[in-house]
């Protein structure tokens, strides 16, 4: 099998992350492109068998990508793909020794997530104009936004079934289609209460729509409309920091951690296939408590 042109190997590994993994098509996309670049310079090095990939190889690739100017990051994601690429080959005895196994990924700086305090996410929770059919489905938006860790995509296509607000659970398709069922507290489950007895009829009209959320003509909200919207109250309540959807999210996982919550169990939730991706909200979290304790501490 080491002779078998590296273009096949290729799609049989494409193949098998959206077979086997269910990957998003994002996701496939982001992966083939960079393993069809990688074949590329392969051939450009008349390298046409995976048995000519060894380590050597793979690091002058690297060295390519950092000549043409990918910036650290970038070339990471690069060698995360490949890590990939070269562990199915192992798994499926193609061949016997993984060339990227021991090749480092480039360091970076660790760019930490962005998120707003319990008081401050309380405040923008409580922005909506709860006397308006839209200000109650804004709050029960963010409530929800917010109590789930939900992505906004997540969020925008939640539908009535998916909500049972006598368990106090909702339901979502992530990424990779992948289901979830997650826990809502009591703050989400009396303001979609609320919501839905008092606020969606008057914005459906006569309209009739599956989706719990709604705007025009009973269609779900779109990304950019939802965004605008946490921009508006942000500026109406005065914050000047950059806050977007996907800051509800991270404070959610935050503010779990913070508290004592089991890393594997905020993982659950957010629907991370990985629990790496997870670990970032640790570092958050340990900010915060360092923050604690030179403020407290008798000497901090």
């Amino acid at each position: 099998m080491p002779s078998t042109p590296i273009n096949h190997l290729i799609d049989q590994y494409i193949n098998y992350l959206l077979v086997e993994k269910g990957l998003a098509d994002a996701t496939i996309s982001s992966y083939s492109a960079d393993l069809m670049r990688f074949s590329g310079f392969l051939l450009s090095k008349r390298i046409k068998t995976i048995d000519g990939a060894d380590t050597v190889a793979i690091l002058k690739y690297l060295i390519d990508l950092r000549d043409e100017g990918l910036d650290i990051r970038s070339r990471a994601r690069h060698l995360v793909t490949l890590r990939g690429f070269f562990r199915f080959l192992t798994a499926e005895k193609i061949i016997s020794k993984d060339p990227v196994r021991l090749i480092d990924l480039p360091k970076f700086g660790l760019k930490l997530p962005h998120v707003l305090s319990v008081k401050e996410i309380s405040i923008l929770l409580n922005a909506p104009d709860a006397k308006k059919p839209k200000g109650l489905r804004d709050a029960a938006m963010f409530e929800l936004l917010y109590a789930a860790g939900l992505r906004v995509s997540e969020l925008l296509y939640v539908k009535i079934r998916d909500l049972n607000l006598e368990s106090g659970f909702v339901r979502v398709m992530g990424k990779g289609s992948k289901e979830r069922i997650i826990p809502i507290g009591s703050h989400a489950i009396a303001k979609a209460d609320d919501y839905l007895k008092h606020a969606r009829p008057k914005l459906l009209k006569h309209h009739i729509s599956s989706y719990l959320f709604v705007a025009r003509a009973g269609n779900p909200m779109t990304r950019q409309g939802f965004w605008k919207l946490v921009k508006q109250y942000a500026k109406a309540v005065g914050f000047e920091k950059k806050i977007s959807p996907h800051t509800f999210r991270h404070s959610f996982a935050s503010h779990l951690l913070e508290g004592g919550a089991d890393l594997r169990a905020v993982q659950m939730m957010l629907g991370h296939s990985d629990i790496s991706t997870t670990q970032i909200y640790t570092h958050v979290a340990r900010d915060h408590m360092k923050r604690m304790h030179e403020k407290y501490h008798p000497r901090g």
